[in-house]
């Protein structure tokens, strides 16, 4: 008898927005237009020269891609430590969302309805625990595991 290997019957986010070159393209972009945005810009003055690969190497880690961010950054604790203390606002959360929605358009990810509600689905939840984790209040989180997003997903929102 032979012996076949599984084959993914739908692709992760990652392979269907186009890899490591599409998430590279997408954030390297919008990185590019981030200084003179007026409600962005200081938010990331003095931003690290490789802060767009890493932001690439996260989204794309999330959405099924290779681990890179994780073993590289050290994953989600990593993650939550570079908002900690930030006090960011609303304006910029939603701000720093709809500018990446208008980058994906400008540089071509897939704009089939599944994929960005998938997209989206992820930018709004992820964005809202930045937010939260950079606040005053924010919760202990040793023991957030890295986030995974696939198509469809839902994730409760941690309570008061």
């Amino acid at each position: 008898m032979r012996h076949y290997e599984p084959v993914a019957l739908v692709p992760s986010l990652y392979d269907w927005a186009g890899g490591a070159e599409a998430f590279g393209k997408l954030f390297d972009t919008f990185y590019d237009r981030v200084p003179e945005d007026p409600v962005l810009g200081p938010v990331f003055e003095g931003m690290h020269p490789d802060h767009a690969k890493h932001v690439a190497a996260w989204l794309g880690e999330v959405f099924g891609g290779p681990a890179v961010y994780s073993e590289r950054h050290g994953g989600h604790q990593h993650m939550i430590s570079r908002h900690r203390d930030r006090s960011l606002t609303e304006e910029q959360r939603q701000r720093w969302v709809s500018l990446l929605i208008e980058t994906a358009d400008r540089v071509g990810l897939p704009a089939d309805a599944e994929f960005r509600a998938a997209f989206v689905g992820y930018l709004e939840w992820g964005t809202r625990m930045a937010l939260l984790f950079s606040g005053p209040d924010a919760p202990a989180s040793d023991s957030e595991p890295m986030p995974t997003w696939g198509w469809g997903e839902v994730r409760p929102w941690p309570r008061d």
